[in-house]
């Protein structure tokens, strides 16, 4: 076992590394820098004061010293400081973290709860008239985008039932039923357009597992078909649904940044969707950085529930 996550973990450093270098470079082809979307359309200066805060950020070394720099300084620690507000990268990290955190665990668990029981329920009622209209409803789902969906929702709320969703973020632990007032909506929107996808993958297993020998075997036996479903067919069916949920974690910290920023959340996301805007390089190569980071740790712990759900698998 602590041989192959040491091999992930080793396999991981190629991929850190060439997503350090697509970010960096992707960032600066985006027309205009710092400089220019600090000074305006309208800003009067002379081209010595544009060379001189060219070099005040670094923008005047070659591309590859700069890059040599960040990297170096993100080993050690060091994501680098925002050139906005002058707060290190990691502070700001830590501020938008838990906001991104609880809407992206609150959407996960949204679309496990609803995507694994519809699903099943689905593969039990195939071609049945419940059949057809769950798999409807998640091909409608798959198809909407993220903020068309929540732009809707907020719509509707507003104009028929004369609320909207509070603005701003509080804390949990200070303030537990008005965090709940203000991620709901959030998290529902978030965890919906995922539990589509889960809801197709556990359909598939679902059938594909009961049509097993060992399920014929297990009803054969007199089982009640709760055990049989529950304990023989969705135990082996959940593999390749975890495999999905785990990707899917990629798709909920993209989807964030819309959330984040159609509903005004101070998270992760939101600050990578600014950090662009304002061409704030350090926060926005500090930030998918760290989201990849805690993309490949994420699914390295998906590879390792494997073993909890097939005793067969082994990791030697």
């Amino acid at each position: 076992m602590n041989r192959y996550i040491i091999t992930r973990l080793l396999s991981a450093i190629p991929t850190l590394l060439g997503l350090s270098i697509v970010v960096f470079l992707l960032v600066r082809f985006i027309p205009g820098t710092v400089v220019e979307v600090m000074l305006g359309s309208q800003a009067e200066v002379t081209e010595e004061m544009l060379l001189r805060l060219r070099a005040f950020f670094g923008l005047d070394q070659p591309i590859y010293v700069q890059y040599a720099e960040w990297i170096g300084n993100a080993l050690h620690g060091n994501l680098g400081t925002s050139w906005r507000t002058g707060k290190p990268v990691t502070e700001l990290l830590v501020m938008g973290l838990p906001v991104t955190v609880q809407l992206a665990a609150g959407a996960l668990l949204t679309s496990l709860l609803v995507g694994i029981p519809f699903g099943t329920i689905s593969a039990l009622r195939e071609n049945t008239a419940v059949d057809h209209f769950i798999r409807v409803i998640s091909l409608t789902s798959l198809c909407m985008p993220i903020f068309w969906q929540a732009a809707m929702i907020i719509l509707v709320l507003s104009r028929w039932f004369k609320w909207a969703p509070p603005i701003g973020y509080v804390d949990p632990l200070s303030d537990f039923g008005t965090n709940l007032r203000i991620m709901f909506l959030p998290t529902i929107v978030l965890g919906t357009a995922v539990a589509a996808s889960i809801m197709r993958m556990t359909r598939s297993c679902v059938l594909d597992v009961m049509r097993q020998d060992y399920i014929r075997t297990a009803r054969a036996k007199g089982l009640q078909e709760r055990i049989v479903v529950l304990v023989h067919g969705l135990k082996n069916a959940l593999i390749p649904v975890v495999t999905v949920a785990g990707l899917q974690v990629g798709s909920l910290l993209g989807g964030s940044v819309v959330t984040e920023e159609v509903f005004t959340l101070p998270g992760v996301g939101r600050l990578v969707l600014w950090a662009v805007y304002h061409r704030d390089y350090p926060v926005v190569q500090g930030t998918v950085l760290f989201i990849g980071v805690s993309f490949i740790a994420i699914n390295l712990a998906v590879d390792l529930i494997y073993g909890y759900l097939d005793p067969r698998i082994h990791y030697d």
